[in-house]
């Protein structure tokens, strides 16, 4: 690929064709059928002997049994003696769940809780053969949900090594953290082919080329599995693998999560399927299923591609499990009710706490055979069968097997070893005028921004908390941050580094390193209207320009989670590198940013551009192989040390406003969506204060007597129904300057809940979070897909009280609370 320079100008020559070479590729079937899928098999061979001992254990299982082996509850809302009752096939530890309700438990609670719910099931009483639980999580870049572990770049980086041996070693060290940990069954690779960069997911997926999901899927199977036909092949320190989210979930209209995807059959085998064939001919034990809908069919139902295509054109003999509840977007379906995804082909329902209402039902069904018991029985059998070859009726407790408790692995030197490489081989420099890099460590370095000394920023989402935030740098205690990775490399060689968040220097710095970027998301949090890095808080921006404007040398290091315009951050740096989120090693990026002490190069830039840069904010989709593609950096795109290719002054004019509110902030720095606005009642007095910075935040009087309120309204109704099925919550940062003298309310669409208690405790002037579950409001009777009122606060009484933040965000508080 090479970059022609026009005048002052420059574009990347574009690769006109089809997304990518199928060379090498899997074939759909010789048939007449243009849209069988590819005729592979795994490499897994049946076992006669396994099919003989799964008939054996069916013959004696109970209809009860039988249902509860395809319900996978969550910890949050299952206990050990649940278990023992109800003798589930399995169990899960969702984005926000985690021993004792404590997200930052240590890894031998985690232990100590896999051998509670085995022990349980263990001493149930069976009808037959005691069958094993397995315990699932999403463990997405290693084993993050458990502080301590070994924490991998995000996909969208692993992407850009074009590297699949190591991602198979990123997988074999997964495996072995979970072991330790005790956990059987890992949700992942993602193999989203991603095709508009507005989606909140998009750091999951390792390209919008399916040619390199492809070649990666099949090598991070083995990696987790261990490959197939051979002694270790979920042997010791091997877990079950999940291909997922099958599929077409990177290709939803405008980039919604959970949204329809318009695309063809072939469209959606080609692109969108690429990665299914050699995950299943590696011998992935599960596939999961997709929130998502194609053509307006939702996947939890699709009887056509999970049941014919997924389980029949690739002989796929594992068993499909659901999403966090996706079962209940079936049309005709709810949470607690669904046969219609048991007759599409779903094997095993993820309620996680609609388990106890889902089973009664799901029993019912099988008994009045509107589930037949065909059905159950083959779901039971691929459950059975997984167990078996993962040699689960064999293994014992948790706790007794090989590499359980070996705490000292859990991020040990070797296997950050690892992370650190494919940290170096994910960076992609995509600026570097007059070849600023790499640095001589001899200098005198300062680090600004707000990323340079963050492990959580520059992990993302999925790192102990499911959304990622409010993580400090003692949950990361075998991580390294950007900053001191930096001061390790300068100080060795006897120059000096200092940290400066806003980049301020007491004397002149020889060069400057801004680590800046997205802050932490995970899931439909991350949905955006445009791909504009940062519209509301140009501080970043404002650094950058006071650094080259002192005449300071610049090097930019941008962590995101997608491809972004950053023109006017790319014109105020002499160098910039897309280090996306390169997880829990920091070290690695001073690795390639700077020389050894003698001036020596210690490791070049390798990594090539996986997804398209855009020239422009509203330029999405951008995909390699478009009509009229014209990206600011093409697929592919990413300098060496040794290229001299100068980036011309990019045009900063700003992009048309996205949807108001999309990216669930409401209201932030004293700004509102375009359109948007706050609408006081006679009685309330509201005017600006300062708080973080000038006129931030509102200042609401009531002034009592009768009945009087604040209206924060959109411009358009909004659709948060979503949101509210994934248990978001209504977030309100204030500070009460005088306590209210009667009820208070807070209320979106018509209905409120009380939230007196919590204003009348908070101490005087000091900032609080008010959070409130969208199902609080749902559940009153609010029309969650078309809420024109995100917020009304209430009171017949008097109350002052400023408000500074609104926005729909992750928090981890009970559902079930709605007085407050």
């Amino acid at each position: 690929m090479g970059y022609l320079r026009v005048g002052a100008g420059w574009r990347a020559l574009a690769i006109v064709g089809l997304l990518a070479s199928t060379a090498g590729a899997a074939q759909p079937n010789a048939s007449a059928d243009p849209n069988a899928w590819p005729n592979v098999h795994s490499r897994v061979a049946l076992d006669p002997a396994q099919e003989a001992r799964i008939d054996k254990i069916l013959a004696k299982m109970t209809v009860e049994e039988k249902v509860a082996q395809i319900v996978q509850p969550d910890i949050s809302s299952v206990t050990p003696a649940d278990m023992r009752k109800y003798k589930f096939g399995s169990i899960l530890a969702g984005g926000n769940s985690a021993p004792g309700g404590n997200e930052k438990a240590p890894a031998a609670e985690w232990l100590k809780l896999s051998d509670s719910f085995w022990n349980a099931g263990n001493s149930a009483a069976w009808a037959g053969e005691k069958i094993p639980v397995m315990w699932g999580v999403d463990a997405v870049h290693g084993h993050a949900n458990i502080v301590g572990a070994t924490i991998f770049p995000q996909n969208i980086g692993l992407g850009a090594m074009r590297n699949p041996e190591l991602i198979k070693k990123i997988g074999e060290v997964t495996a072995k953290e979970m072991a330790i940990t005790g956990i059987d069954w890992d949700f992942s690779p993602t193999l989203a082919v991603v095709r508009d960069d507005r989606w909140g997911r998009t750091y999951e997926g390792f390209s919008e080329d399916p040619e390199i999901v492809r070649s990666y899927a099949g090598k991070m199977v083995e990696g987790l599995q261990g490959v197939a036909g051979t002694p270790e092949f979920l042997g010791p320190g091997k877990v079950i693998a999940t291909a997922k989210h099958f599929v077409g979930d990177g290709g939803t209209a405008n980039g919604k999560d959970q949204g329809d995807n318009p695309s063809t059959d072939q469209q959606i085998r080609d692109i969108h399927g690429a990665g299914y064939p050699p995950a299943v001919e590696a011998g992935v034990q599960t596939v999961m299923a997709s929130y998502s809908s194609v053509r307006g069919q939702k996947m939890h139902g699709n009887r056509e591609l999970l049941t014919n295509r997924l389980k029949g054109d690739m002989h796929f003999d594992g068993f499909v499990v659901g999403d966090w509840n996706g079962h209940g977007q079936v049309p005709t379906c709810t949470t607690t009710s669904c046969p219609a995804a048991v007759n599409a082909g779903l094997d095993m329902f993820m309620a996680p706490d609609s388990w106890k209402g889902l089973y009664d039902s799901t029993l019912a069904q099988v008994k009045s055979g509107e589930i037949p018991m065909t059905r159950l029985d083959d779901a039971v059998r691929r459950i059975l069968r997984v167990k078996l070859r993962a040699h689960l009726f064999d293994k014992g407790a948790p706790s007794t097997r090989p590499y359980a408790g070996r705490f000292d692995l859990l991020g040990s030197a070797e296997h950050r070893a690892v992370a650190r490489q494919a940290v170096r081989e994910s960076l992609v420099l995509l600026k570097n005028e007059g070849q600023l890099l790499p640095l001589s460590p001899k200098t005198n370095v300062l680090v600004a921004g707000d990323g340079a000394d963050n492990i959580g920023k520059q992990s993302g989402g999925w790192t102990i908390t499911w959304q990622g935030t409010d993580l400090t740098k003692a949950d990361f205690p075998h991580a390294q941050s950007i900053f001191s990775g930096i001061e390790d490399a300068v100080k060795a060689a006897g120059g000096t580094a200092t940290l400066s968040t806003d980049g301020s220097y007491s004397r002149k710095p020889d060069v400057a390193i801004v680590v800046f970027g997205e802050n932490p998301y995970a899931e439909m949090v991350g949905d955006r209207p445009s791909l504009e890095f940062s519209p509301s808080d140009k501080s970043a921006l404002e650094t950058l320009r006071k650094l080259t404007a002192a005449g300071i040398p610049t090097v930019s290091v941008f962590l995101s989670g997608r491809p972004m315009w950053v023109n006017p951050e790319l014109n105020s740096s002499d160098a910039f590198v897309a280090a996306f989120l390169p997880g829990s090693e920091g070290g690695g990026i001073s690795d390639v940013l700077f020389r050894d002490s003698a001036g020596n190069v210690r490791y070049d830039f390798r990594g090539k551009l996986s997804f398209s840069w855009p020239r422009r904010a509203d330029q999405t989709p951008l995909n390699r192989g478009d009509a009229n593609y014209d990206p600011l950096f093409a697929f592919g795109y990413g300098l060496t040390f040794a290229d001299k290719v100068s980036v011309p002054e990019l045009s900063e004019e700003k992009p048309a406003a996205g949807a108001a509110g999309a990216d669930g902030v409401y209201f932030a720095r004293g700004a509102l969506p375009t359109g948007w606005s706050f609408a006081t009642s006679p009685g309330v007095n509201a005017r600006a204060i300062d708080r973080r910075g000038q006129e931030d935040t509102r200042l609401f009087t009531f002034n009592g007597g009768a009945m009087q309120s604040v209206r924060l309204t959109a411009n358009q109704p909004l659709d948060i129904a979503r949101e509210t099925n994934a248990e978001l919550s209504l977030q309100v940062e204030y500070s009460v300057h005088s306590a209210p003298s009667s009820v208070v309310t807070v209320g979106m669409e018509g209905v409120s809940v009380p939230v007196t208690d919590a204003l009348r405790s908070s101490a005087k002037d000091s900032w609080q979070t008010l959070t409130i579950p969208l199902r609080c409001f749902a559940k009153a009777g609010a029309d969650m897909a078309k809420v024109s009122t995100p917020l009304v606060m209430s009171t017949s009484g008097q109350l002052t009280i400023a408000v500074s933040d609104v926005r729909i965000a992750s928090a981890n508080v009970p559902q079930d609370r709605c007085a407050f």
